[in-house]
């Protein structure tokens, strides 16, 4: 072998040495203490093409369900570029959840950082991320509160909300069939854009909102022909669409509704951390939010209705007797029906609790955090997996059962730590009361004003954020 050939020879085994050294720092990351069992998968992209394998089933996502069964309740990963551990472990989720602030902070991929992010710069000229400032998260989520929560319900909203469901069911028992998603979703986008905006959106655009929801978890390819690259595409008509309802309503003080809207401006001129792009990016992410949970939760809860003629026959139960028990038929649904619909809350919770729209909760940590002789290094993300805790067969007899009677034995404690539909802790989402009253209110007109049939469809995928495959039809017929 000539000089040449040697000088190949070992810069051969340089390249191999070098590349041995860094997938070996890629599986044995640095950390002081033991970490979890669990794999890393391939440099630079983890586990997550196997993360975002599509399942046909409404079962625990078999990525989480297999390692699980593998490795125990918390288990290390890597996903999109990012070192993960998954957890399944109810009392270590419960304790996450208390721990904002102090051992974690809210976090999410980067495909969700950069599509809803609400970052920009205030006036002070330094970057204030919502997500990990608590005091402007505290005073974003009261603002939320006092236009979509309990009180506003109580006071204000329950009668728009009846009206829309009323006047979507009669359009739609003039139809054919319908796709239960699709018009949900539509309706749902509308009455909340007007609630929070004053403004009404155009045709399809739900469509456009809900397929940057499916692209929350993809990976952050931004290139022609990807998800990912579609997704932001759409984002950027939201943020315009936003920029272009706050110019308006600046512009026009004498439009001054209360809503949302007015808030983020009377709320511009007093916060520093609040400037325009904060504000666009805020508005953008809670309409986005504010939807698709909610007509993922309806739609799911009448594919099971559709299937459970006796879920059906105590709803129409329950309903009867309210509508019997009312002075004047014709009124509308009071606060006080609303919070006697027990056997209805209990289907809510039960689409709730089968539901798991995305694959988790996620919190990255902010200091080394030791659980069951363990440690999680700082900068870890943790994905508290809720459909692990919402399915988990040892906590629901029959998990995978449609059985809202279920409700009516399960404990507080077990409640609490295994049923986080809307989150936990200081970031438990304020759209909780609002998602579960319009439910409410549109299964009892539903259920007392008509019937319904399944025409095709209702074929329920995750991927990871849970889809109705080619959709669900019915044909809804008035009694």
């Amino acid at each position: 072998m000539g000089p040449l050939g040697v000088l190949m020879y070992v810069m051969a085994l340089l390249v191999m040495g070098l590349i041995h050294y860094r997938v070996n720092r890629w599986r044995n990351p640095k950390c002081n203490g033991r970490l979890p069992p669990g794999s890393m998968g391939l440099p630079l992209i983890g586990e997550t093409i196997q993360f975002l394998i599509p399942s046909k089933s409404i079962d625990i996502p078999p990525f989480i369900k297999t390692r699980t069964m593998k490795y125990g309740p918390i288990f290390k990963t890597s996903l999109a570029g990012l070192p993960v551990v998954v957890s399944s472990d109810p009392e270590f989720n419960y304790y996450i959840l208390q721990q904002e602030g102090k051992l974690v902070e809210f976090w999410y991929l980067d495909s969700f950082a950069k599509l809803i992010d609400v970052r920009g710069l205030g006036r002070d000229g330094e970057s204030t991320p919502l997500t990990s400032i608590g005091h402007i998260h505290k005073y974003m989520r009261n603002m939320v509160l006092s236009q979509i929560g309990a009180e506003a319900l109580r006071e204000r909203i329950l009668p728009d909300m009846e009206e829309t469901c009323q006047k979507a069911l009669v359009d739609w028992s003039t139809k054919e069939s319908l796709d239960v998603k699709k018009a949900t979703s539509s309706v749902i986008f509308d009455f909340t854009a007007k609630l929070l905006f004053g403004f009404e959106p155009e045709k399809n655009m739900s469509e456009r909102f809900s397929y940057i929801f499916q692209g929350l978890l993809s990976f952050p390819l931004n290139i022609p022909g990807t998800v990912f690259h579609k997704c932001l595409k759409n984002q950027k008509m939201g943020l315009k669409l936003m920029k272009d309802l706050m110019d308006e309503r600046r512009a026009m003080p004498e439009k001054h509704r209360g809503d949302f809207l007015d808030q983020i401006l009377d709320g511009m001129k007093t916060e520093s951390f609040m400037s325009d792009d904060f504000a666009v990016f805020a508005m953008f992410a809670i309409l986005l939010a504010s939807f698709e949970i909610l007509s993922s939760s309806l739609t799911l809860a009448l594919v099971f209705l559709t299937e459970q003629p006796m879920v059906v026959k105590e709803l129409q139960k329950e309903h009867q007797e309210i509508l019997q028990n009312r002075e004047r038929r014709e009124g509308g649904v009071t606060w006080k029906e609303y919070k006697s619909m027990n056997f209805t809350m209990q289907v809510v919770n039960e689409s709730l609790r089968m539901l798991n729209v995305g694959p988790g909760i996620m919190r990255r940590a902010i200091k080394d955090i030791h659980v069951n002789g363990y440690t999680i290094p700082e900068g870890w993300t943790i994905v508290i997996a809720q459909s692990a805790l919402q399915l988990n067969p040892e906590t629901y007899d029959d998990p995978l059962s449609f059985n809202p009677w279920r409700w009516k034995n399960l404990e507080p404690t077990v409640v609490a730590k295994s049923f986080i539909p809307f989150g936990g802790g200081a970031r438990m989402c304020a759209g909780a009361d609002f998602t579960k009253a319009f439910i409410a209110v549109f299964l009892h007109h539903l259920i007392s004003k008509y019937s319904w049939e399944k025409v095709k469809g209702g074929e329920i995928i995750r991927s990871p954020v849970i889809g109705f495959g080619d959709g669900f039809y019915i044909k809804i017929r008035s009694k």
